[in-house]
């Protein structure tokens, strides 16, 4: 017999290379199964995530403000700290005494004046609106505007809320101000817990992290509770400026309710540019009770102010606290605005202040490996070292 009839069938080529026998057809199904399930799985989970969001960014929100708040607290309670030697405990029991003292006595030097000028506010609002109408119809566009606007008569009823029957306006200005009551709760709670025990909740938060990422986590905790804490010192020192010179033009001015107008411009200072745009639109009306030739003057200094804040003020203070490019902060208030409404306006700013941190320290640092300066890392920049 032949060396080529007692060869072993199996030697004769390799014919298992040809094709794929069917254990490895098998084993091919099974990865592409397993990878289009961990695919599904990803899919699903972002999904699911971001249904959460849409459904409690409100609450999100809410919470971020108590952060806030507790950031301010913390700052307040390390600056009594190393006045006076307290402990942690006793310096933020302290700064909330003395902060509750300090609102309680400017409500009470103020309340009764302020109280009357808000009233006569509420009550002029509608005359200026009136009189404002009155002097739009003189031009052609005026009419215009007017047309697509509600009839005069009916802009008092929409300003002092008298539309609607008594029970929806009884039960409509109550759960308003229960909302806001629970609201101002919340913040205050989570503000006061994260003030008291800062270290129970950042290390819970790190327990959640792969222990490999948890120092690095421990820096980003840092860095963002640093630029929060320098973001709040920046905004109440460009409230009480801007307040303070509002307050003082209108009474130059002779507008009524200066100081009135004033506080309100004081306080929706705390909102980046749309804030100050708000403040505007009553003083001007109020003025305009007074004359056009004063409303002229009143949008003018509030044009100026808010040059000097542009160009003067806000840069000297971002200097020591947070630089926000101008495009990045209006684009997240209108984005927030048109998603949550008021509170998304409010908060856009600290929120972007917090998203450039992470995304310098996360991904421009540690994913791309460049090296940010020091300077452009303390005024929130992201222009990276050469």
């Amino acid at each position: 017999m032949s060396s080529e009839s007692t060869r072993n069938p199996r030697d004769v080529g390799d014919v298992s290379d040809v094709g794929d026998s069917p254990s490895d057809t098998e084993a091919a199904s099974l990865s592409f199964a397993r990878r289009a399930f961990v695919a599904a799985s990803i899919a699903v989970g972002i999904a699911v995530f971001a249904l959460f969001l849409w459904y409690a960014v409100d609450v999100l929100l809410l919470v971020f403000a108590g952060v806030l708040f507790g950031v301010l607290l913390r700052g307040l309670s390390r600056m009594l700290s190393n006045l006076t030697g307290l402990g942690s405990n006793w310096s933020l029991a302290v700064a909330l005494v003395v902060l509750a003292a300090v609102i309680g006595l400017t409500a009470w030097l103020l309340a009764g004046r302020i109280a009357g000028q808000a009233h006569t506010l509420v009550e002029s609002l509608p005359r200026s609106f009136e009189q404002a109408a009155a002097s739009l119809r003189s031009y052609s566009w005026g009419q215009r505007v007017l047309a697509q606007l509600p009839p005069p008569d009916e802009w008092g009823s929409l300003l002092s809320g008298r539309g609607g029957s008594v029970f929806s306006r009884v039960t409509g200005i109550a759960s308003g101000v229960l909302g806001a009551l629970v609201n101002l709760i919340v913040i205050l709670t989570v503000g006061i817990y994260l003030a008291a025990e800062p270290r129970t909740y950042r290390r819970g938060v790190l327990h959640l992290i792969p222990p490999r990422h948890r120092k690095r986590a421990a820096e980003v905790f840092a860095e963002l509770d640093t630029t929060l804490g320098r973001w709040l010192i920046g905004r109440v020192i460009l409230m009480f400026v801007n307040g303070s010179l509002t307050a003082l033009g209108l009474w130059f001015l002779g507008v009524p309710l200066a100081l009135t107008l004033g506080i309100l411009t004081g306080v929706l200072n705390f909102i980046p540019n749309f804030g100050p745009l708000i403040a505007g639109v009553p003083a001007v009306l109020i003025a305009l009770l007074v004359s056009p030739q004063i409303a002229l003057y009143t949008g003018l200094l509030y044009i100026m102010i808010q040059m000097l804040d542009g160009y003067v003020f806000t840069p000297l203070v971002d200097k020591r606290s947070v630089e926000l490019p101008p495009v990045l902060t209006i684009s997240a208030q209108v984005l927030l605005g048109v998603l949550v409404g008021g509170i998304g306006i409010v908060l856009a700013s600290p929120l972007v202040a917090s998203l450039i941190v992470i995304v310098r320290m996360l991904y421009v640092e540690d994913t791309l490996g460049d090296e940010v300066k020091k300077d452009d890392a303390n005024s929130g920049g992201a222009e990276a070292a050469r």
